[in-house]
């Protein structure tokens, strides 16, 4: 089985007026066979959110939804940390600040065992604002710098899980355009994906397909004719493409393909 990501750009919906994401990780995790676990150590509030979505996960149908406390790298090495993470067929890691999440994990017995059960197929991922930025390589890390420049984003190593990408979320909501394509220039073979607020990708194999009420913007520098990142100024970037992808939509991340679904028809 292929690995399956969910990977959301953050305030998804929780109340009456839609659970439709989460709805979908629980689905994808078995539904009423679920079991899920619910990781929070990007939050400085980790009990509140770890309560939040496990009681969320089992009022939409799963079996069973638990915090699983790793706010240590002693506790990311635990073998109880990793018999829960075998026995479970869900993933969650919640906001916060994504670098918590690669200073505990990365490295240690929890990120392997996540890593081989993500490969595998035999858990299903997901994350949410810091927990879908840390699962590109470079991971994006901060930068609200003006313009289109070096210094308008700040990234790091983040832990891989769908390699071959840049993943900024909050994306229309807060304005990340420049920052993403700030990323793109300094790293043209990345794919940039903006993921906005209560809007996810899922990605399986070698593709992945657009949820929620929002778009996904990807920016694509692989045609670009030039790119000129000085040290210090605006970077120059040409024949990049750009996509702008709704609900239902699918991109062939090989190829770089987009593929959108006309929703009028």
């Amino acid at each position: 089985m292929a690995a399956r990501l969910l990977i959301i750009g953050g305030a998804e919906r929780h109340g009456a007026s839609g659970t439709a994401i989460l709805r979908r990780f629980v689905e994808l995790a078995g539904g009423p066979a679920a079991n899920i676990v619910v990781i929070a150590t990007a939050s400085g509030e980790p009990a509140i959110l770890e309560a939040e979505y496990a009681g969320l996960f089992t009022r939409l149908g799963a079996r069973q939804a638990r915090g699983l406390r790793i706010a240590t790298r002693t506790q990311a090495n635990e073998p109880d940390v990793i018999r829960a993470l075998a026995a479970a067929t869900g993933v969650f890691f919640t906001g916060g600040d994504q670098t918590r999440i690669t200073a505990v994990l990365g490295g240690t017995l929890t990120d392997s065992a996540l890593q081989t059960l993500v490969r595998d197929g035999t858990v299903v991922l997901g994350g949410t604002s810091a927990g879908a930025a840390m699962m590109s390589g470079t991971m994006i890390l901060g930068g609200v710098a003006p313009g289109i420049t070096r210094d308008g984003v700040r990234t790091g190593p983040g832990l891989e899980f769908l390699p071959g990408v840049v993943i900024d979320m909050h994306f229309a909501e807060r304005g990340r355009l420049n920052r993403l394509l700030s990323a793109v220039a300094l790293y043209p073979h990345e794919l940039g994906l903006g993921i906005d607020e209560d809007t996810a990708i899922l990605a399986q194999g070698d593709r992945f397909e657009v949820l929620g009420s929002g778009t996904v913007t990807v920016v694509d520098a692989g045609a670009a004719t030039d790119i000129r990142v000085p040290a210090s100024g605006p970077i120059a970037l040409a024949g990049a493409r750009l996509h702008v992808l709704p609900a239902g939509s699918r991109f062939e991340l090989s190829s770089r393909r987009p593929s959108i679904v006309d929703r009028a028809a």
